[in-house]
């Protein structure tokens, strides 16, 4: 393990937006069991899709697209909040 410093952009919450020594852009750091969540919700969809159940997965897939334009707002604003162009 290797112990450095980064810069913080937000509090330190499940999806803290954060910069590594020797990158240009933050990033997002997500808490291990919030991964977790993540991944069981693109299960969800996937399993609908292999049941053929267009319907849950369509609501399935809603609810992940949320969380994630969720973390991808929390990035933006934390970017404009210091002057930071995105890099997308």
């Amino acid at each position: 393990m290797e112990r450095i410093e980064a810069e913080l952009f937000t509090d330190g919450g499940n999806d803290a937006v954060v910069r590594l020594p020797g990158r240009r852009f933050p990033g997002v750091l997500i808490q291990g069991d919030s991964l977790h969540i993540l991944r069981s919700d693109m299960d969800e969809v996937v399993q609908a899709c292999e049941r053929g159940d267009l319907a849950e997965a369509g609501e399935s897939a809603g609810l992940l697209l949320a969380s994630l334009d969720a973390l991808l707002m929390r990035y933006s604003t934390a970017l404009e909040g210091h002057e930071i162009q995105r890099p997308y």
